[in-house]
């Protein structure tokens, strides 16, 4: 009778037991899954359409200062060309292994004349030329050098909003647009500093 009823106890346990695995077995499946396609969206996110980027140094002092971390979005210049004025992370040409970070300042086709303290712009629309105006600089900031530049199709004119000291067009020359990763598109850290960067006008 003890052995009889000991076998339906194990029979039942059995089944019991591998119910449970069985039901256990689709979770972890499921949560397998679910992690797979997570890990898929987060790197087609990080590597196709929005990139981290870490300050270093002071050549955009003071709208980006040294160790702040931005967010670079990748997905923009594959819908439209980059702005005058934007923020861009981009390969320096000398070196494509370094990153750099400046200010959009001369479009493809533009001749570019910094004289004086003064940038100015020649294209289609401003024949005469076009002195711009950057309200992001600080008064007190002078845009050291003496250049003209004539760009091609697909270069641009980057500066450092931290003109004394910055490297940038100016000594290294134009940027090809193929170097170009992205825009900066907002600032992560450090929390008081959190912000979502617009297109300046001039």
């Amino acid at each position: 009778m003890m052995t009889e009823q000991n076998n339906q106890f194990w029979s039942v346990l059995f089944r019991y037991l591998k119910r449970y695995l069985a039901g256990a077995g689709l979770a972890l499946l499921e949560f397998i899954k679910v992690a797979v396609l997570a890990g898929v969206t987060i790197a087609l996110v990080r590597y196709y359409l929005f990139k981290p980027f870490y300050v270093k140094g002071a050549s955009m002092e003071p709208n980006f200062l040294d160790h702040e971390y931005l967010i670079i979005d990748e997905l923009s210049y594959r819908l439209h060309e980059p702005k005058r004025g934007e923020v861009i992370v981009f390969r320096y040409p000398n070196n494509p292994e370094e990153y750099f970070l400046k200010r959009i300042i001369g479009l493809p086709g533009e001749r570019i004349k910094v004289s004086e303290g003064v940038i100015t712009i020649y294209n289609d629309a401003h024949p005469e030329g076009l002195v711009i105006k950057e309200e992001y600089i600080d008064k007190d900031i002078f845009t050291e050098g003496e250049k003209i530049m004539s760009l091609n199709k697909n270069q641009y004119f980057v500066m450092g909003d931290n003109r004394p000291n910055s490297f940038d067009s100016r000594r290294f020359g134009p940027v090809d647009e193929n170097l170009i990763v992205g825009r900066t598109w907002l600032r992560g850290w450090p929390l008081n500093r959190i912000q979502i960067f617009d297109t300046p006008t001039y």
